[in-house]
């Protein structure tokens, strides 16, 4: 049996005894239907975000199939001869950035072998293999990034961690280096926008914000905002809702964030004014008078204390990835922030999008996102031995939904809402190994967390001697606490505890230090839990499944429908 099939066989059977042990649950399935369905719509308290339009086309219009292709065997490209296809496949991508409809470049099923970074700068280009599995297309990269020319991509962020001393120091292991830049940047498979600005770091490289219209007013949750010029203006536009907060540590912009929360509010709120806080890129469905209808809901209130506009967003649409595995040679783990660059897939600057049946295995991160919005990624795997950083990570991001991921390999952060992220959905996925909901601080909010599994073995004990695990166990700096701003949501939040809790023991569930409003429905699971969720959450049926609404983004999406 090879390593590979051991594994699959493992998880098989870790599988079946988490549903042994559910048969066993602490918790109730009463198929009540919780109150704050009942009120989320209405202007009582507690509001609950409409997250179903989170994914390619605001939740609703399927992913494309492209049917125009550009086979990479006619540039050379040859599975499983083992001989290095960085050229070939760069010549085919080459040639599907040179096409004026959009294109499937099309693999075949076997090995390729990739030592260089195959970029997409234009839309429509789609990445597809044979599939993720046995007989399938596979990605193997023998070397990591810090090894390959990345043309300059980097430069900015290399210069800030020198610049602020962001150093990975820890004197009892005589470590004192600087952070890698592939902690949470770069990929083999690196999507962005031609001359673009991946992320954002110094100011120096900012450059000027193209504003197309003022707004007036509008109303959280809603679609409708009023426009004070519409000349620039048309049906279709996709743009950035734009928020900036100059006023300071108690400007309204805090105040709609985090509330009237007692937690630290760290000074990278206040301390770049000339930012935006708060991006929602949307779509202009329609113009009526000085009256914008827009794809989806607002974020926070527009008025003279919160004001808005739109402003112009460079961006890729109808990009997707699928079909292949991404597969890393068994590597040291030299520690957080340590990454040598065996990153899989760097998503960026795509509206539109998608990574749909990918399997990554011995990653420092298997896909990292940044400045994106309406992208769906879809039935992913990511395994291995190798300690990564993130599995499927989301930061500076809008309405994207990550549905029906597998975890199996250990992780730093397991399922990541990071920095800025707004309005994004992990669904339907399970985390097998030490895994972390990372909230990670940076204003994400309004974020949700739905019908997820984890299985975890507590890693604290309490001073009465109940068992803990810190699921909450989130990263972000300081400057950029607390961990989240308002309304991030967790919806049938399963807790398999695989060992260390007597059938009698309450297993607590820790969030040591998280953010303001958060809601927590349904968190179950084998053993009776505890939450210990500081600042205290808007919870209903703590050990009870909602099983009249399994998934919060489906039940939102029907009713959308």
């Amino acid at each position: 049996m090879t390593k590979t099939h051991y594994n699959r066989w493992k998880y098989q059977i870790l599988l079946a005894s988490a549903v042994m042990l559910t048969s066993h649950t602490a918790m109730a399935d009463t198929g009540k239907v919780p109150q704050i369905l009942n009120k989320a719509q209405s202007t009582e308290k507690p509001w609950l975000p409409d997250f179903s339009y989170a994914g390619y086309g605001f939740g609703i219009e399927p992913i494309p199939e492209v049917s125009t292709v550009i086979d990479v065997a006619d540039f050379g490209a040859v599975p499983d001869d083992g001989k290095d296809d960085s050229v070939a496949l760069k010549a085919a991508f080459a040639a599907a950035h040179e096409t004026d409809r959009p294109v499937r470049v099309q693999m075949h099923a076997g090995r390729y072998r990739l030592s260089e970074i195959l970029w997409i700068e234009k839309s429509g280009i789609v990445l597809s293999g044979m599939g993720m599995g046995d007989r399938g297309t596979e990605l193997f990269m023998p070397r990591p990034l810090n090894q390959i020319d990345d043309g300059d991509a980097l430069t900015e962020i290399r210069e800030y961690l020198k610049e602020n001393d962001k150093y990975e120091r820890r004197k009892n292991d005589n470590l004192d280096v600087l952070f890698s830049e592939y902690s949470w940047s770069a990929g083999f498979i690196w999507a962005r926008v031609p001359d673009g600005r991946h992320a954002t770091y110094l100011e120096r490289y900012d450059r000027p914000i193209e504003k197309v219209a003022d707004l007036t007013t509008g109303k959280r949750g809603s679609t409708s905002i009023q426009v004070g010029d519409i000349s620039n203006l048309s049906v279709g536009q996709v743009l950035q809702i734009h928020w900036h907060n100059r006023l300071g540590p108690d400007g309204p912009l805090i105040q709609s964030l985090y509330g009237d929360t007692k937690e630290k509010i760290g000074s990278r709120h206040w301390e770049m004014p000339d930012r935006p806080l708060v991006r929602q890129a949307t779509r202009i469905e329609a113009i009526d008078g000085t009256r914008v209808t827009i794809a989806d809901p607002l974020l926070h209130d527009i008025d003279e204390r919160l004001p808005a506009y739109f402003a112009k967003w460079e961006h890729l649409s109808d990009v997707g990835l699928q079909d292949f595995s991404m597969v890393f040679p068994e590597s040291p783990y030299f520690g957080h922030h340590n990454e040598a660059g065996y990153n899989g897939i760097y998503f960026t600057g795509v509206h539109n999008g998608w990574i749909q049946n990918v399997r990554i295995k011995d990653a420092d991160s298997g896909i990292l996102t940044d400045d994106l919005a309406n992208v769906t990624i879809r039935n992913v795997v990511t395994e291995g031995d190798h300690k990564a950083h993130y599995s499927v990570h989301v930061g500076n991001v809008h309405n994207v939904l990550i549905d029906a991921v597998e975890v199996f390999n250990p992780t730093v952060h397991t399922f990541s809402f990071n920095t800025l992220a707004t309005k994004s959905v992990y669904k339907n996925s399970q985390g097998w190994n030490a895994p972390t909901l990372d909230q990670h601080a940076g204003a994400n909010h309004q974020n949700l967390y739905d019908n997820l599994t984890v299985h975890i073995t507590p890693d604290q004990t309490s001073d009465d001697g109940k068992p803990m695990y810190d699921l909450y166990k989130a990263g972000g700096a300081g400057y950029w606490l607390p961990g989240h701003g308002r309304y991030n949501t967790m919806w049938n939040i399963r807790i398999v505890a695989n060992g260390g809790v007597a059938p009698d023991q309450p297993l607590v569930i820790l969030g040591a230090s998280e953010g303001p409003d958060a809601r927590v429905i349904g968190m179950h699971g084998n053993r009776e839990i505890e939450l210990d969720y500081r600042p205290t959450p808007y919870q209903e049926m703590i050990n009870a499944r909602v099983s009249a609404v399994t998934s919060l983004y489906d039940y939102q999406l029907n009713e959308r429908r």
